[in-house]
């Protein structure tokens, strides 16, 4: 990570947090020779700006920037206007996980960097906007509709391309990922126009609503809308609306799905958080590739044993709120079946933190279990992360909810395989399966055998999987 430095009260906050910067661009008087030699040989690459940028300017600040922009992200130091009597160095609050470079430290380095973020530095790409209204896929029955969403200020962002250049895909995550929320923010949902129906929701401090509508009368089963009017702050423009998807399923469902997405629909290499970010800011939702036969095993699972059962989707990711948009892109880009999703507030304890992790899975799960008690459900996880420790969890709470539990082998070492074949005795003793498969043409022979697909899907996903090696490209082996 590359920081311009302005100021020796902003050089003083990032050494005194412990920061290990790659490089500093900084003022000529902020540093000493010695200084300066000392950072050179810690390894940080270090130079001076050629001429003086006040702080207190924010003209400046961006000219330095755009002389100093490559494809590396560049955190600038901020400072309002000297007009304005603040102390240098003051700046609003931004989210701790801005700050990309904390991704590499431990969990209590990144989080004593991300605090130092919020109080002097900005990204140079954020940009403040008209607020909008983010609605999130939502569920429910033909009796209760849930959904939730997000009211953020619009950032300009973009939909992605084919054709979109790594420094386009890079600037369009962060610009997701620094996205500023609008708290307090007042809504209106409304079902369809439905009279009864209407109800008033106010955001949280981080700009996100929830909303649960009870219907005067049962719906149908299927696909449903919700419109959401933004009421306050006054749209710019005089109005600003969304319209919210919610599925009810339908009573020909035999079993619902609740899948993983990362490194179990499409690799994100979610254990190394570098790697992770790096994919994300390299590809879009047109150019990341799913695991070979995957989106064909999904289909067969919808699907399911009859071929027309339209069994739901569920996914449920440590990915944050930000990514929503880009990963609703990329299921439908891929033909993967549309389903809610269920994700996680971003924050460097949330990308770090295992138990995080659990809590938010068995939370997002049990709430789609109360939603539907008569519905069993096949779980699909990876064993990367803590997946199959999961779903024993939720076999040990619900051992007649589970017909199955797949879980993509991604971690070749033999005591991650040994520890899941003894989850897989314990899951077993339940009543239900827990197999661990190579990829997604293995599953579905499992799966065909069981009766959750149709016989012929297995060779279905077969195929689809030798399609997708044949134009694999760079995408990792399945």
């Amino acid at each position: 990570m590359t920081f311009l430095i302005l100021s020796r009260q902003g050089y003083d906050d990032l050494m005194a947090q412990g920061a290990k910067p790659d490089a500093i661009w900084v003022n000529p008087d902020v540093l000493s020779e010695d200084e300066i030699d000392r950072l050179r040989q810690q390894g940080v690459e270090l130079a001076v700006l050629p001429e003086r940028v006040d702080p207190h300017a924010p003209a400046q600040r961006e000219a330095a920037a755009l002389r100093l922009a490559d494809d590396a992200p560049l955190w600038i130091e901020y400072a309002p206007p000297a007009t304005t009597g603040a102390p240098t160095g003051a700046a609003p609050d931004m989210p701790a996980s801005r700050l990309p470079r904390a991704l590499q430290q431990a969990q209590e380095s990144a989080a004593r960097l991300a605090r130092l973020a919020s109080r002097r530095f900005k990204r140079f790409t954020a940009a403040d906007g008209a607020a909008i209204v983010i609605p999130y896929i939502g569920y429910g029955t033909t009796e209760r509709l849930l959904l939730r969403g997000r009211v953020l200020k619009d950032e300009g962002f973009v939909t992605p391309e084919p054709g979109h250049s790594g420094w386009r895909n890079l600037t369009e995550l962060y610009k997701r990922l620094g996205s500023d929320e609008v708290p307090g923010a007042r809504l209106r949902a409304r079902f369809a126009g439905a009279e009864g129906t209407a109800q008033e929701i106010v955001t949280d401090d981080n700009g996100y609503f929830q909303a649960e509508l009870t219907l005067p009368q049962p719906v149908a089963a299927g696909w449903h809308q919700v419109t959401l009017e933004l009421l306050n702050p006054a749209p710019a423009a005089g109005h600003a609306s969304a319209t919210a998807d919610v599925l009810v399923p339908p009573a020909s469902a035999q079993f619902g799905i609740i899948s993983d997405i990362d490194d179990t629909v499409l690799w994100s290499n979610v254990t190394n958080k570098i790697r992770m970010l790096k994919m994300l800011a390299v590809s879009n939702a047109h150019t990341r590739k799913p695991f070979k036969g995957v989106a064909a095993f999904y289909r067969a699972l919808h699907a399911g044993a009859g071929g027309n059962d339209a069994n739901p989707l569920f996914y449920v990711s440590s990915s944050p709120w930000h990514l929503y948009t880009p990963l609703v892109d990329f299921l439908r880009s891929q033909n993967l079946p549309i389903g809610p999703l269920m994700l996680k507030e971003l924050g460097v304890k949330s990308l770090f933190g295992a138990s995080r992790h659990q809590e938010h899975k068995l939370s997002s799960i049990e709430r789609v279990f109360e939603t539907y008690p008569q519905l069993p459900f096949v779980l699909i996880g990876d064993s990367g992360q803590e997946d199959p420790e999961i779903y024993r969890a939720l076999v040990l709470r619900h051992p007649q909810r589970i017909k199955a539990i797949y879980i993509r082998n991604v971690n070749p070492d033999p005591d991650r395989i040994e520890a899941i074949d003894r989850l897989a005795e314990e899951v077993r003793a339940s009543g239900a399966q827990l197999v661990l498969v190579p990829d997604s043409e293995y599953a579905a022979t499992h799966a065909a055998g069981e009766g959750l697909i149709a016989a012929g899907a297995a060779a279905g996903v077969r195929a689809d999987k030798r399609g997708d090696e044949a134009t694999a490209g760079a995408v990792p082996k399945a």
